[in-house]
């Protein structure tokens, strides 16, 4: 479980870009926000900017005042301005998966505000089984971004996060992005997190939430299996009782504004040209209110990567009639005008869609005039990014998921009166991207493992072990030396971004190359039985330490470096559980079976069955 950032305090500013008047294409930092409909304004005297009208009918008001031309611009993740009508440009994609991101185009830090408040990875969130934990956590998520809008460093308030996909094979590089594998728990924290991003206004939105990537969607990249071409292979009653729930759970319970479909096919049909799934479950049976999203070059994939379709405006016109409302990228920008000469779709399959996306951002308040004089969000600024209230709510985020699997011979907690000196060894000690997780932003503090103990004991020798997490080379020896004179030995190992992340699930759960062979020599070393802390995304296979009597305690999981401290000196009592199943190797060797056609059509997982505690009985 990967927290995000670092220590207790993690904090940032973000700030958005914001543009004068709405005329203009929001570029620079220090331009106020962008917006339309203002006193004064000529495009006033439209009914769009009659805040008395429903806003289903506002934007269908500016649809109909839109060339043909002007329509298809608006359909990628970058929509253009509209000037003659007021209309500002608008970048669709943000990150706030634990906190608001570098990923994605709408969120900048060249501004007044650096960074922002960074809290622990999903995976290791929703080890405290704490909805309040995760509302609160959704909740400064959201009025940090809205605080960047307000000061002109974001191009847009549509956050899509949070991404609840069941965890279910533990090599898949992006499970530390969400909940875990139970969708009971998937689905509570996706409501919990939306309600929170969302807001609680009726009237306006303080950002939208996009529940990403519906659906059966858990694979990266495995022995060339790529997760743009791969079609999972579901029962109806698997997709009803494991990989649906959390996505309606956003819906009806979180009220989500937005549901991202995913890069795979189910059972042969690519979910973003699936009308079974856009139109007649997420919207019609689940009624969600908002807008469906493509994964960024997801539509060009029902062509390119699934061969669903001949043409690429066969994709596009797909896509579009099936619910689909906007594209991650430009390809349906670039073939929709095709596809409607052509006879493929309709203008008015593109009204559908763009309706869709305007009520989105009339709900954010972008259509009300200048969004700093709003009631509800227009006070917001840099004191609202790290504030103090966020940077306490990130370490309680971190202590509270944090997981003892082991104290058999009783050495924690370590007493703070009687530990004047201490081996800490491994990568992982005083490594900065360990800690970062999977779509983070800059951290307005950080604090490494090694720091934060620095804290506590005054006298500490530090060894990495290891060259990096990979561990391709190692100092057993010198690592066994300093701990066989060492009081105390605390080691710090387990994965980093490269060995797993969004693009790259593992091939095995044992820890890299050299890592078990260090830990075993310095356990041997010790005086004492020593402390092992495991800071990885997913689970890793600790049969090895499960049974070693020389390693007294262990934590897996990631921590910012003073919550970790904390727990180690009994300040903290580390009673989470974890939210997925940690496996030994064995279990996973020889399940991972892929079935590729002639031209690579479709591969799926026939083990999804087995895998997760839910099924191994079976």
């Amino acid at each position: 479980m990967r927290l995000a950032m670092g220590a207790a305090d993690i904090a940032a500013l973000l700030m958005m870009v914001i543009t004068p008047a709405l005329l203009l294409p929001m570029a620079a930092a220090g331009k106020p926000p962008s917006f339309s409909c203002g006193p004064g304004a000529a495009q006033g005297r439209y009914a769009f900017c009659d805040q008395r009208l429903p806003v289903e009918r506002r934007a269908a008001d500016l649809v109909a005042r839109l060339t043909l031309a002007e329509k298809v611009w608006q359909l990628g993740d970058k929509a253009p301005a509209v000037p003659r009508l007021g209309v500002p440009s608008y970048m669709w994609w943000s990150e706030g998966l634990h906190g608001l991101s570098r990923w994605g185009r709408g969120m900048h830090f060249n501004g007044t505000v650096r960074a922002v408040t960074s809290f622990p990875q999903v995976l290791l969130t929703a080890a405290s089984f704490d909805d309040g934990l995760w509302y609160r956590i959704g909740q400064a998520i959201g009025t940090e971004a809205r605080a960047l809008y307000n000061l002109g460093q974001a191009e847009g308030l549509t956050i899509w996060s949070p991404n609840v996909n069941i965890y279910r094979d533990p090599r898949w590089g992006r499970g530390q992005e969400t909940p875990g594998e139970d969708p009971v728990t998937a689905s509570k924290y996706a409501a919990a997190f939306v309600r929170g991003l969302q807001g609680t206004s009726t009237t306006t939105l303080q950002t939208s939430a996009c529940c990403k990537h519906a659906t059966a969607d858990d694979l990266d990249d495995w022995k060339g299996a790529v997760r743009y071409r791969y079609d999972a292979k579901v029962t109806p009653q698997d997709l009803a009782d494991t990989f649906n729930p959390p996505f309606r759970s956003c819906v009806v319970d979180g009220k989500a504004t937005c549901v991202m479909c995913s890069y795979n096919s189910v059972n042969g049909v690519p979910t973003c040209a699936d009308p079974d799934l856009l139109t007649k479950t997420i919207r019609g049976e689940w009624g969600m209110n908002g807008y469906v999203a493509s994964d960024c070059d997801a539509v060009a994939l029902i062509r390119g990567g699934h061969h669903y379709t001949p043409t690429d405006e066969d994709a596009v016109a797909a896509a579009l009639k099936a619910g689909m409302d906007m594209d991650c990228g430009n390809y349906t920008q670039v073939h929709s005008m095709a596809a409607l000469q052509q006879g493929k779709m309709t203008e008015q399959d593109v009204d559908k869609a763009l309706r869709n996306l305007f009520a989105v951002r009339m709900r954010l308040g972008h259509f009300n005039g200048d969004p700093r004089r709003s009631p509800l969000y227009g006070g917001l600024g840099a004191a609202d990014v790290c504030s103090p209230a966020h940077r306490s709510l990130a370490l309680e985020a971190a202590l509270d998921g944090i997981v003892l699997l082991k104290n058999d011979a009783g050495i924690l907690p370590l007493h703070r009166s009687a530990v004047t000196s201490a081996a800490v060894i491994g990568p992982n000690a005083d490594n900065r991207g360990a800690l970062l997780g999977n779509y983070f932003g800059p951290p307005c503090e950080f604090a490494t493992p090694l720091q934060g103990l620095r804290e506590y004991v005054k006298n500490i020798a530090f060894r990495p072990g290891c060259n990096s997490t990979s561990c391709d080379f190692a100092k057993i020896d010198e690592a066994a030396a300093v701990a066989g004179w060492s009081e105390h030995v605390i080691l710090f190992m387990g994965l980093s971004q490269k060995q797993e992340e969004e693009g790259l699930d593992r091939t095995s759960l044992l820890l890299p190359a050299k890592q078990q062979s260090l830990i075993a020599a310095v356990a041997r070393a010790a005086k004492r039985p020593v402390i092992l802390v495991l800071l990885t995304g997913g689970p890793v296979d600790v049969t090895f330490a499960k049974n070693d009597p020389k390693i007294g305690a262990i934590y897996p999981g990631q921590a910012g470096g003073l919550a970790i401290a904390k727990v180690l000196f009994g300040e903290h009592n580390p009673s989470c559980r974890l939210p997925v199943t940690w496996y030994p190797e064995g279990y996973t060797q020889g399940r991972f079976y892929i079935l590729e056609g002639p031209s690579a059509k479709s591969m799926h997982r026939p083990l999804w069955l087995t895998y997760t505690y839910a099924y191994l009985s079976i």
